[in-house]
């Protein structure tokens, strides 16, 4: 079978001048060499398109395939992890993960809180700044944490994220909205233990597929998963399995939200715990990272005994059930369903 490999190369949009905060999001070379192994090993043909825009060229000169497997973030508006799935759609060319509207709805921090608040899963409390740090007066939840409303990676969070008065919040949240270009995301900080928890599959049959317990060591910058933390995991981050009363509670809550976001195929949703081990959705990751030794969700499906390839198996069958495929249905010479 035929899979487009769609995907945002860090050293592509380094060429075109853009910085390296700008090129977080984006994938290495390893990455997309791991997916191409795994996808081949899997018995596909794995096609290297790359952005959206050159998927955009194939699919109008009438290429198709059989499945999309895009791990394109975009690069610009709240909105841009949707691009290349509306792109599938008006093209009608099957594509793995969620649609355009779960995308662009857990990209918005605060609407994916909204959502997922509605469903019953506790969050933070938290406001936004959409253009000015004077909007954040009335605030009073303290300690808070600022960072940008759609960005990911942990593109923006640092230690002067974490802030306990007013003076600094309006100094944080003025700093995201000037560097970022777009609003701030205020919420109440919680001083528990931190979760990511991997899901994979839809509808009924979807499942935990583990929770993982982020832990800083003591050299890397405090009390935020950040981007600097993230950059260094290897040195500055333990990654560790947890499976306890509170991790068990994250995970389901997790299921929870993923559901409720409609996420589809794959999805990692991030937690806090309050003082007294109540876990927090924080946010959820429906474009998880996917690098085998360096991303959270292939380092907790290893923990949990998934190794690299297979999860990539699990999220192309569960894609593929989605359209009524599989792939032995795909297999040459046999019909196509």
């Amino acid at each position: 079978m035929r899979v487009a490999l769609v995907y945002d190369l860090r050293d592509d949009y380094r060429a075109l001048g853009l910085s390296e905060d700008e090129v977080a999001e984006f994938d290495s070379i390893e990455t997309i060499d791991a997916l191409a192994g795994a996808l081949e090993a899997l018995g596909c043909e794995a096609i290297r398109v790359g952005r959206g825009q050159a998927l955009a060229a194939r699919l109008v000169a009438g290429e198709r395939y059989d499945i999309v497997f895009s791990i394109a973030e975009g690069v610009t508006g709240r909105s841009r992890e949707a691009q290349v799935p509306a792109l599938c759609e008006l093209f009608d060319q099957p594509y793995l993960f969620s649609d355009p509207l779960t995308l662009a709805a857990a990209l918005d921090k605060a609407v994916a809180k909204r959502l997922v608040r509605d469903a019953g899963v506790p969050t933070p409390s938290f406001a936004v700044a959409e253009g000015s740090a004077n909007e954040l007066v009335d605030w009073t939840d303290f300690p808070a944490f600022v960072k940008p409303l759609a960005e990911g990676t942990g593109k923006g969070c640092e230690a002067a994220s974490l802030v306990h008065s007013e003076a600094a919040l309006q100094a944080a949240v003025a700093r995201v909205i000037a560097r970022y270009r777009q609003p701030a995301l205020v919420e109440q900080y919680l001083p528990g233990r931190e979760f990511t928890v991997g899901i994979v599959g839809n509808g009924e049959e979807a499942r935990v597929l583990g929770v993982c317990e982020i832990l800083l060591k003591p050299n890397a910058e405090a009390n935020v998963y950040s981007l600097h933390n993230k950059e260094l995991c290897e040195e500055l981050v333990t990654y560790a399995p947890a499976a306890d009363g509170e991790a068990r509670l994250a995970g389901a809550r997790a299921l929870a939200a993923y559901r409720a976001l409609q996420c589809r195929d794959t999805a990692r949703i991030d937690f806090r715990s309050d003082a007294k081990g109540d876990p927090y959705f924080l946010e959820a990751n429906p474009l998880a990272g996917l690098n085998p030794w360096h991303s959270d969700l292939p380092i907790l499906a290893a923990q949990n005994g998934v190794a690299f390839t297979t999860l990539i198996g699990i999220i192309l069958d569960a894609g593929l059930a989605r359209y009524g495929l599989s792939r032995r249905t795909l297999e040459p010479g046999r019909k196509r369903a």
